[in-house]
């Protein structure tokens, strides 16, 4: 199993951010490095700082050196997915080749209300994220896209310069929804990424990824399989460890441990050395 680091950008401070990314790029054992696209804190108190996720990987793209990079995940309704497309490609070549393109359908209410932001009916939003995958996957890859769709309209549309990784950075799916994001998945994504309950129920939903992989005609073991498990700072580092073992024997491929607030750098060493028998 690989593993990862992912940093809540809410609670924080810049100077705070780098200093732990910084230490994850020195460490081998972490392959990955991921934020979130949120605008408010989901923890605590709304009115707290929270830094925007993508303004943060462009410049984590500058300041790292081996580390992948990506935002778990993307929320589609935020952005133009022909502006969305040309901000990753940016990031890409400012990493080098090191995007990982996390993308989702969206889901904060709050946030879409203050920002007076539409946030459609699910079916709409998901009908809105098939075309928008389908959209950024043709602007990153093709010279030129038209797309006419329901929700998305492009014509003879241009992305330059392209990202460094061809056709496109690897594209992570996240979410648990066992009709249209799974599908979505099986469809599109490098990655599927959820936030799961247990092993056994990571099991149910990726038999549930493989059924739509068949119904596409995608082999499933083309697309890593990826969970989060929260690190409790009042819990210490034992009890994260134990049930990312738990998904190693389920047959996870990716475990991105979910850092608490206020890190100093030499924690990732110390959880680097706790995790180590997992991989």
């Amino acid at each position: 199993m690989r593993l990862a680091i992912k940093t809540k950008p809410e609670h924080t401070t810049w100077a705070e951010l780098l200093d732990v990314w910084r230490a994850a790029d020195d460490i081998e054992l972490f392959e990955s490095a991921w934020n979130w696209d949120h605008f408010y804190p989901l923890s605590g108190d709304v009115t707290a700082p929270n830094l925007e996720g993508w303004t943060m990987l462009a410049a984590m793209a500058q300041a790292t050196r081996r580390i992948r990079i990506g935002c778990q995940v993307t929320g589609m309704i935020y952005r133009h997915p022909a502006v969305l497309a040309n901000i990753a490609a940016t990031t890409d070549i400012i990493s080098g080749g090191r995007l990982e393109l996390g993308l989702g359908a969206g889901w904060n209410k709050q946030e879409c209300d203050a920002y007076g932001i539409e946030l459609p009916p699910l079916k709409q939003r998901f009908d809105l994220f098939d075309e928008s995958v389908q959209a950024i996957i043709g602007l990153l890859s093709q010279e030129t896209t038209t797309l006419h769709g329901e929700h998305v309209r492009l014509t003879d549309a241009r992305c330059e310069p392209k990202p460094v990784q061809r056709p496109h950075p690897p594209i992570t799916i996240g979410g648990k929804g066992p009709t249209r994001t799974l599908r979505a998945a099986a469809r599109w994504a490098q990655t599927w990424h959820a936030g799961t309950e247990s092993p056994q129920h990571w099991l149910e939903l990726r038999e549930i990824l493989h059924g739509h992989c068949a119904d596409v005609g995608r082999d499933p073991g083309e697309i890593t399989c990826a969970v989060n498990v929260r690190v409790h700072a009042d819990r210490g580092i034992g009890p994260a460890i134990e049930e990312a073992a738990g998904y190693r024997d389920a047959g996870v491929d990716l475990l991105v441990f979910n850092l608490p607030h206020h890190n100093e750098p030499a924690f990732l060493e110390t959880l680097a050395t706790a995790a180590t028998p997992l991989t």
